[in-house]
């Protein structure tokens, strides 16, 4: 296996995780000198956290709606 594909799933794990912050610590253990590199290259967004996503702005934007 390449180096980067042990990078990639590394980063995308750490972020899917919620390491926090995800891109300031993944970057760092990843190497990178700068965010952009660790975000738009090395994370995948996994296919069930956009449901999940979708679902905490939902449920964020019906908890302002109700204080309105």
């Amino acid at each position: 296996m390449p180096p980067a594909f042990a990078a990639s799933g590394c980063a995308t794990l750490l972020v899917a995780a919620g390491v926090p912050p995800p891109p300031r610590i993944v970057m760092e253990i990843l190497g990178h000198s700068q965010i952009s590199i660790t975000m738009d290259v090395y994370t995948h967004v996994a296919s069930e956290t956009q449901p999940e996503a979708i679902s905490h702005t939902d449920r964020l934007l019906k908890r302002r709606r109700d204080r309105e």
